[in-house]
């Protein structure tokens, strides 16, 4: 133990060295560190013992509202997936009190932290695994800054929802000083129309999420028209995600390693986040306007994308055609309305004849219902609607999105919240999946937000 405590000791004392002798700009000694926002995430509070900031960790099943009216049946940390945001300084020393409330066992990796190898969370490797119901402590010195995040490493659980932001903040803030820092987690999600738990060995996703919540029911960030602001991505899923940012072009600033060098940043308005990645980018919200920011993949920009496939695709009003009698009443002489040859399935599920069938998109709308819902949908001109056909299969590829449940489908009174007061009639019908809006407000609409906001906390 005491060999231990001499190497923490003199972990702790490395940034103070290399801060020794260091010339510090004006702008640099004027800079104030910026807390990060997670929307619709909270923070992981902490309490003081002798100078070590204390944090309590729960692992547990947790039932998480994705957008209104989906639930669904996730692992997380303390009630939520992604799990609190831990905030800390370079320089501090944190312990981390861990309880596994899951019915396996599990340990917690703090991806990118340099630390002893018994804190670094790799069950039968570093450390015995995290029985159920056991605790398990971790403590140790940070003496990073930037960006990065906690996760089991078992594969299977990170696949259903356990991810959490680690953000350490440095010893001098960084410069040019943001005036909004956020944190974006990006998680993916395959859950079939009548069922609440993800196929964690599924490859295709139709449930994609900031911060836990598909669009629209993900919080748009508020920005004062002309501050400068970071955003941080993390990714903890199967997938690489281009994130897109309407509008502007940014500066990418950091990456899980650390903040980069500014003659290292690079220019853009994508940036690639791939998996056990985390990237910064920084603009100034000089562009008044509700932007888009979403990741560019086009099936993670919609939700609940499934597929009705086999016999059961082309059954519309009446008898399906070559159907028996007793099939077309639903008593079925072979398998079952959920067999490989007529359940739904995600587009590359690991069922032979769900997987291979002919696919056709599946939502809440019948056939003869999608035109319907494209022409009643808020804040269109109906007169300058074109004639739309009575059968969809009259024209190949008719409706795409209208199938869908998110896209085309408004929700605006299900996720009315202050941060979208002032959007256009209808402007939930087209965000979703893995989207949400910079809203680059004008001042006066920007403090009535805040006002609403302190008025609701």
């Amino acid at each position: 133990m005491s060999n231990r405590r001499s190497f923490f000791t003199k972990l702790g004392a490395l940034p103070a060295a290399l801060f020794a002798g260091r010339t510090l700009s004006a702008q640099q000694m004027n800079a104030t560190k910026v807390p990060v926002t997670t929307l619709d995430v909270a923070d992981l509070p902490f309490t003081l013992d002798n100078g070590v900031k204390v944090f309590h960790l729960i692992a547990e099943p947790v039932k998480q509202m994705i957008v209104p009216g989906r639930t669904f049946d996730l692992w997380g940390f303390n009630g939520s997936a992604p799990g609190p945001t831990i905030q800390a300084n370079e320089g501090d020393r944190v312990r981390i009190i861990f309880d596994n409330h899951l019915p396996e066992s599990t340990g917690i990796h703090w991806h990118g932290l340099e630390l002893p190898i018994e804190m670094d969370g790799v069950p039968g490797v570093g450390q015995m695994p995290v029985m159920p119901g056991e605790r398990f402590i971790y403590e140790f010195p940070l003496h990073q800054h930037g960006t990065f995040f906690y996760h089991p490493h078992m594969a299977m659980q990170e696949m259903v929802g356990m991810l959490g932001g680690f953000i350490i903040h440095p010893k001098v803030a960084y410069t040019p000083q943001v005036d909004k820092d956020y944190l974006i987690a990006l998680q993916e999600y395959a859950v079939l129309p009548n069922s609440t738990i993800p196929n964690s060995m599924s490859m295709e996703f139709n449930w994609l999420t900031f911060n836990g919540k598909s669009g629209p029911a993900s919080t748009p960030l508020v920005i004062r028209h002309g501050e400068r602001v970071r955003i941080r991505i993390i990714n903890m899923g199967m997938d690489h995600h281009p994130i897109h940012l309407h509008g502007f072009t940014f500066w990418e600033t950091g990456r899980e390693g650390a903040r980069q060098q500014e003659s290292a940043w690079t220019r853009g308005n994508t940036t690639l986040v791939g998996v056990a990645q985390a990237r910064e980018i920084e603009f100034v919200a000089d562009r008044l306007g509700d932007w888009m920011l979403h990741c560019h993949l086009p099936h993670h920009m919609m939700n609940q994308m499934a597929s009705n496939v086999g016999p059961m695709t082309r059954i519309g009003s009446g008898m399906q055609a070559g159907a028996s009698m007793t099939d077309g009443m639903g008593m079925l002489k072979e398998g079952h309305a959920t067999s490989d040859n007529r359940g739904p399935s995600l587009g590359r599920g690991l069922g032979v004849g769900s997987s291979t069938d002919m696919p056709r998109t599946n939502g809440p709308l019948t056939q003869s219902e999608a035109g319907k819902a494209m022409t009643n949908m808020p804040g269109m001109d109906h007169s300058k609607m074109p004639e739309l056909p009575k059968n969809a299969n009259q024209i190949p590829l008719f409706p795409q999105d209208a199938f869908m449940e998110g896209p085309m489908m408004a929700m605006d009174k299900e996720v009315d919240k202050p941060e979208v007061l002032g959007l256009p009639a209808g402007w939930s019908g087209f965000v979703g999946g893995m989207m949400t809006l910079v809203r680059v407000l004008p001042n006066e609409q920007y403090n009535k937000i805040m006002d609403l906001k302190r008025k609701n906390a």
